[in-house]
């Protein structure tokens, strides 16, 4: 077994800017060793901690699908020290990867349901990574209706444009991309994502929806899915919660009887209503 204290050497393939406020970049990194990428076999839904050597390491929600190939796509937030050196680094230059970590969203356990996704500002990383799954052609039919609900402050500030794209002109998948205010020449949805969700009411009946978004958007969203009459065990929800070593080692993401990074970040809103409002 591998030591879970050592990264895998990776290279910088593609550094993109991502949103207009240029406080985001997509990278994305090809192993080193061809080995390291079959030994790296994660599912959507779990994440890595991204090692700069000299500057530390940071925890970071994995952008892209397995389904996509042997490269590692991730979208960080120019936030502290490591993610701001991060930010300077350019295509060949090397670093490391640790994980996979955590647990994947219950993918099996959602074969045959309906899907509905609602994603919040940058949070949408993962949940890119399962959209990207369950549309592949191996997969898709093996999962009911698929509604993607993802809203962002501007136009400028939507991550993967192409994507949201080509989701948006399939037959098979119900897409409403929104904004917070009105702009002039946008011609999709205004509103905060809440108020998307109320607008569309997803039914629940056979459902599960994934939520991933910052705390406001949660906060307001779960009042609209009770009212629809989701239940807390529909309901699955990823956490970043002060999370460091990604190994349930430090201590610092605990909530409760868990620990995020080991026993998450993936919970099931039945499991968080046991849990101490320190998430």
């Amino acid at each position: 077994m591998k030591n879970p204290y050592l990264p895998y050497p990776v290279r910088i393939q593609r550094v993109q800017v991502a949103t207009e406020d240029k406080s985001l970049r997509t990278f994305d990194f090809e192993f080193i060793n061809p080995d390291d990428a079959k030994a790296f076999e994660y599912l959507p839904g779990q994440f890595a901690e991204l090692s700069v050597p000299g500057y530390g390491e940071a925890p970071i929600g994995i952008a892209s699908s397995p389904t996509e190939g042997d490269h590692l796509t991730f979208t960080v937030s120019k936030a502290g020290v490591v993610t701001t050196k991060l930010h300077s680094m350019v295509q060949g230059d090397t670093m490391g990867v640790r994980g996979p970590l955590g647990h994947p969203y219950p993918l099996d356990d959602m074969e045959g349901k309906n899907i509905v996704i609602l994603a919040g500002g940058y949070a949408v990383t993962t949940l890119r990574s399962t959209m990207v799954w369950l549309l592949h052609p191996d997969n898709r039919d093996k999962y009911g209706e698929i509604t993607f609900i993802y809203g962002a402050r501007t136009p400028g500030m939507l991550l993967y444009k192409d994507l949201l794209e080509e989701w948006d002109a399939r037959n098979d998948v119900n897409t409403y991309i929104t904004i917070d205010n009105e702009v002039e020449g946008w011609d999709k949805y205004v509103g905060f994502v809440p108020q998307i969700a109320d607008q569309v009411s997803p039914e629940p009946d056979n459902g599960v929806a994934l939520i991933c978004g910052p705390p406001v958007m949660i906060k307001f969203t779960q009042p609209v899915l009770d009212k629809m009459g989701w239940t807390g065990d529909q309901i699955i929800m990823s956490l970043e919660n002060r999370m460091k070593c990604g190994i349930g080692i430090c201590g610092r993401c605990n909530v409760g009887p868990y620990y995020v990074c080991k026993d998450g970040p993936v919970f099931t809103k039945a499991q968080l209503d046991e849990l101490p409002k320190e998430y």
